[in-house]
C-alpha cells in the first residue's frame, strides 16, 4: 500500500481515483498531477514503481495545500469571517446553510435531519376493549 501524504492509498484501484484519497486532491488535480509526474492514468497502485510515487509525493507536497494545512485554512477562513460579522459567518455559526439555499425545507443535512411535525397532531380516540 503506497503511503502519500500520510495517506494509505488502496492498492487495488487506479492511481487516478487512489490519489482522491486524499484530502484536497479530486479527480480533476489528480489528472494533472500525473501528467505532471509523466505516470499512466491506467496503472494501479501496485504496480507504481519507487521512483513513481516519490515523484508524486514530491510534486504533491510541494505544490499544493492538501490534508492538515488546507484544513486549518479553511477553518481560519471561517472564523475570520465569523470575527467581523458577516452575513456567511453568521450562518456558520447557527449551522445553517451558507450559500443562500432556502431553509423552510431541504435544509435537512445542516440542521441535522430535524423533523418537527408528526402527523396531524390529533390524538387518536382510545379503542374498544
Amino acid at each position: 500500500m503506497p503511503r502519500i501524504a500520510g495517506i494509505n492509498i488502496p492498492n487495488e484501484k487506479r492511481i487516478e481515483t487512489a490519489l482522491t484519497y486524499i484530502y484536497g486532491i479530486g479527480d480533476s488535480l489528480s489528472k494533472k498531477v500525473l501528467a505532471e509526474a509523466k505516470v499512466s492514468p491506467a496503472k494501479k497502485a501496485s504496480e507504481l514503481a519507487p521512483e513513481e510515487i516519490n515523484t508524486l509525493k514530491d510534486i504533491i507536497e510541494k505544490k499544493y495545500k492538501i490534508e492538515g494545512n488546507l484544513k486549518r485554512d479553511i477553518i481560519t477562513n471561517v472564523k475570520r469571517l465569523k470575527e467581523i460579522g458577516s452575513w456567511r459567518g453568521h450562518r456558520h455559526s447557527k449551522n445553517l446553510p451558507v450559500r443562500g439555499q432556502r431553509t423552510k425545507t431541504n435544509s435537512r443535512t445542516v440542521r441535522g435531519n430535524v423533523r418537527k411535525t408528526v402527523g396531524s397532531g390529533k390524538k387518536q380516540a382510545p379503542g374498544p376493549k
